[in-house]
């Protein structure tokens, strides 16, 4: 008897040992399973971080970066910042900035926004800077969460559509003095006509003397002085309108010899304070017309005129050309002697709101509206530039149908 309930005391504690071990494996696999879900969730987070395109980081209230994101590398170009201060490895300074987000938000006890400058590479960046709270179970403040978001485009888009529309407002304006000065130049203009006419009459009834007649000369010089430069003003009037805001107007029978010869006098007087002897002409005297829009054609012009005096700066030349090709184009060619352009700009060139201008100078709209003008013709337009030699600027139209 004594042997047989050993034996069973034996069987029993086995029973309880392999139930025993099974609990364990249970509670092992369960430990596994949720070890996975959180790995997957952690990797899931790590994700989302990952596709944040802004720089991310972590930081502790004593101004220690506790973690970052990818981006940060990319951006900053720098080896691990974990356990720096921020403010030295953002803006290189050794106690916290003035104008800290960080310190903004916890007095606040709320998200605070700030715009900051970073130099990068020798360029500087625009940064919007957001720092939020990151609190615990009980509420209280851990951590803070800085985010850096890259605004540079951004803001130079901007400012550049600013400016935009206030050149297109200034347009407006210039319209509108120019209508106002038309009426006063008529009266002019017509005056003017109506005493060459009644000359004959009153040089018949004063009875001019022989002696009288270098005032006769005099006098119908002034009389038609008078009315050429109202003509000359009605036609920079007439140019101005025609760079007033309108609906496209139909297309007719455009000839380039004298719609270069019309650009040159509206730049006269430009021409004329910087570079007095630069334009060069040489205009087929056979040129076949070219169907188009004036005012865009002779918008092209002035563009290309102009880059090219902005070029030569008070010295050089500028040599304008007009002459049929192949039977099927009609080239405007304009060469200048300036500084030329870069190679890594050329193929940017007639890209909306590139230039190479410094700041003031232009917002890099006028070569993408020429080429938007003269591919809605039919035509082309390219380039030809070496630094320091010139630049050429050839604009191809077609021949006008029938």
């Amino acid at each position: 008897m004594a042997r047989e309930t050993k034996m069973e005391d034996l069987i029993g504690l086995g029973h309880t040992k392999l139930g025993f071990f099974k609990e364990v494996q249970v509670k092992i696999r369960e430990l596994q399973e949720t070890n996975l879900k959180l790995e997957q969730k952690r990797q899931q987070v790590q994700a989302i971080i990952d596709g944040i395109t802004d720089v991310m980081a972590v930081v502790t209230l004593d101004f220690r970066i506790h973690s970052v994101n990818h981006v940060f590398y990319t951006t900053f170009s720098r080896s691990s910042p974990i356990g720096e201060p921020c403010y030295h490895v953002f803006r290189g300074q050794r106690r916290p900035c003035d104008d800290c987000p960080m310190i903004a938000a916890v007095e606040n006890n709320d998200t605070c926004r700030r715009m900051h400058i970073y130099n990068l590479k020798g360029e500087n960046r625009q940064f919007e800077i957001t720092a939020s709270l990151l609190r615990d179970r009980l509420g209280r403040v851990e951590n803070i969460l800085l985010l850096k978001r890259d605004v540079t485009v951004e803001k130079a888009y901007q400012a550049k559509y600013y400016h935009t529309e206030k050149m297109a407002t200034i347009g407006l304006l210039a319209a509108g003095v120019a209508h106002e000065i038309n009426n006063p130049l008529a009266a002019i203009s017509g005056f003017a006509e109506g005493l060459k006419r009644r000359l004959p009459r009153l040089e018949a009834r004063l009875g001019i003397q022989p002696t009288d007649i270098s005032l006769k000369r005099d006098f119908r010089e002034y009389v038609e002085t008078i009315m050429a430069e109202c003509n000359r003003c009605r036609d920079i009037v007439q140019n101005l309108l025609t760079f007033s805001p309108r609906s496209r107007v139909m297309r007719s029978a455009v000839d380039l010899n004298d719609l270069t010869v019309d650009v040159i006098k509206i730049l006269e007087h430009q021409l004329k304070k910087k570079l007095p002897r630069a334009i060069c002409l040489d205009l087929s005297p056979s040129l076949p017309p070219v169907s188009g829009v004036v005012a865009e054609l002779k918008q092209v012009v002035i563009n290309l005129v102009l880059n090219a005096m902005d070029a030569v700066q008070e010295k050089g030349t500028i040599l304008i050309r007009t002459f049929p090709e192949d039977d099927r184009w009609i080239v405007l060619r304009v060469k200048d002697t300036g500084c030329g352009i870069a190679p890594k700009d050329q193929d940017k060139l007639f890209e909306p709101f590139f230039t190479t201008k410094p700041v003031g100078k232009g917002i890099g709209i006028g070569l993408s509206t020429c080429y938007n003008i003269i591919r809605q013709h039919g035509g082309e337009i390219m380039v030809e530039s070496e630094a320091g030699e010139g630049s050429v600027f050839e604009v191809r139209l077609p021949h006008q149908e029938g």
